[in-house]
């Protein structure tokens, strides 16, 4: 099974905490977004990102989730996680 990245890490972005996009756009709230913890095996909201307003992608979680089944990142943690996938929508 292939590393479980989370978004930060896989997209690049540099909006993690510490990262080198921070100073200039600020840490991305999927990096502190502490209830979301663990969903997925992830870090805050790393691997549900799509379950956090001002990520990359513009919207609410709502809003955002039917774009977010087009996303690579979605496909890649669901694929991994199968059975035990959350959407996070719920919490």
């Amino acid at each position: 099974m292939s590393e479980r990245l989370q978004c930060w890490e896989f997209k690049k972005c540099g909006r993690e905490v510490g990262g080198t996009n921070t100073e200039e756009d600020g840490v991305c709230p999927a990096a502190t977004h502490w209830p979301a913890d663990g969903i997925n095996r992830g870090i805050a909201a790393g691997r549900a990102c799509w379950t956090v307003d001002g990520t990359l992608c513009p919207g609410g979680p709502k809003e955002k989730f039917c774009r977010c089944l087009e996303c690579t990142f979605f496909r890649v943690v669901s694929e991994q996680e199968g059975r035990n996938f959350e959407n996070g929508l719920s919490r």
